[in-house]
């Protein structure tokens, strides 16, 4: 496999990919329903800065990719870019999901060897999540690119973190390639996170949707010292171009690839930034079927259809009732809840992609209280309070009427969004 990799064919096939895109945007309808911005100002993700700018200064060094399959060029890994660009790439570290993407969530990453080039492949999903000296005594520049949904719950800024800590301790520089928050710059929600309920699922002291890139993040976490080390990280980040803080992914007109198998779509993405509660409690969040987070249910759940359709008028959203069967996905979702039987519940869509109209963080907790009251014995476990990062959550699931639930984190989303002003990079 090595050899096919390094062949003349491959390195002039690549090369060619990476010089088509840099002369020109797309301008094709992808799958999820977007289309390009206008060909004179494309958005340009930071590794594509990288490759544009920076080749000359990469080639000296000796080089560590922190990434995962979104860190993509014009639908090419980065991994197999650089290689074909004889940039001397010298381990890869792999974050929850794995380098290539070949675990489903929770699943624990082994180290190994990526069958493509013969690299080694350093977990930091499992026993070890913060790179140790070992991982990094052939490395002196560490390039961290992937593509983050805007969850504080989601894990890879838990791992930028960790990658900074770790790389401060080493004196190794770090390269953060930016690349879109999906969700938008803009969009701030959901309670910040209280130190009692601080875990890999939520690691530092942000709102549930943070509107922060992973640029933006690695520079408020060094600025606002959240880091657990006493020296300054060697901290770049190569900046994207043409993008803005109002633009929801749907506006980039960049492809999507899958930050993670159980999120196919940018749709299911916006969605779990709400209905991600129900992973903590004993309602299917839809795991195991062609669309997580996008069909909820339980097998004795029993919805009241008025309420359904209120609800659905309030966030714009097209709520179906439906019966499901969950089912084990190797790769996606091994043994869900309720495997292999039938639970009723609804099914969630975006009509004509307007997204401008949802608050997801918003919608997903009152859906939860829907799903609660119309579920006899739910039950719910610690992970429900890591996601949430406050106890406030108990106002939901215990079935009680909480009226507008944003008036309880208000106040601390104002404080976070002046307290992140000196770190954005976008407008």
């Amino acid at each position: 496999m090595r050899k096919r990799l390094n062949s003349p064919l491959f390195t002039i096939i690549v090369v060619l990919t990476f010089i088509s895109g840099v002369a020109c945007g797309r301008s094709d309808q992808h799958a999820d329903g977007s289309t390009q911005n206008s060909a004179s100002d494309p958005v340009k993700v930071g590794a594509k800065v990288l490759l544009e700018n920076y080749l000359t200064e990469l080639k000296k060094h000796k080089v560590g990719l922190v990434m995962n399959p979104t860190a993509r060029v014009d639908g090419v890994h980065m991994l197999d870019t650089l290689m074909a660009l004889n940039v001397p790439v010298k381990a890869l570290f792999a974050p929850e999901h794995g380098f290539r993407g070949e675990a489903g969530a929770g699943e624990t990453i082994k180290n190994g060897v990526d069958q493509a080039t013969g690299l080694p492949v350093y977990s930091l999903y499992g026993k070890t999540r913060k790179p140790t000296p070992g991982m990094l005594k052939d490395v002196d520049l560490l390039l961290f690119d992937m593509q983050d949904v805007g969850a504080r719950f989601y894990t890879y800024n838990a791992t930028l973190g960790l990658v900074l800590e770790a790389a401060a301790e080493n004196n190794i520089p770090v390269w953060v390639l930016d690349r879109p928050n999906p969700a938008g710059g803009d969009y701030v929600a959901g309670w910040v996170l209280k130190d009692k309920y601080k875990s890999f699922v939520g690691r530092y002291p942000i709102p549930i949707a943070h509107g922060l890139t992973l640029g933006e993040m690695a520079n408020m976490m060094v600025g606002e010292g959240w880091l657990d080390t006493n020296k300054k990280p060697d901290l770049k980040v190569i900046k994207m171009e043409n993008w803005k803080r109002s633009m929801k992914w749907s506006d980039t007109g960049l492809d999507w690839f899958p930050p993670s198998p159980n999120l196919p779509r940018f749709e299911n993405a916006f969605v779990y930034l709400g209905t991600c509660f129900f992973e903590g409690t004993s309602i299917s969040e839809g795991r195991g079927t062609d669309n997580p987070f996008l069909k909820i249910g339980a097998p004795d759940t029993h919805l009241d259809t008025s309420k359904v359709q209120n609800l659905a008028q309030k966030y714009h959203l097209d709520i179906q009732l439906i019966d499901f069967t969950p089912k084990s996905m190797p790769g996606k979702s091994l043994h869900p809840k309720f495997e292999d039987q039938m639970v009723h519940g609804v099914k969630i869509s975006v009509p004509t992609n307007d997204y401008e109209n949802l608050d997801p963080v918003q919608f997903g907790l009152d859906l939860l209280h829907l799903m609660v009251n119309a579920t006899p014995d739910v039950k719910t476990n610690d992970h429900l309070y890591r996601l949430a990062g406050t106890d406030q959550i108990d106002r939901i699931v215990s079935g009680q009427d909480v009226g507008d639930i944003s008036k309880t984190w208000k106040t601390d989303v104002q404080l976070f969004r002046e307290a992140r002003r000196p770190y954005l990079l976008y407008h």
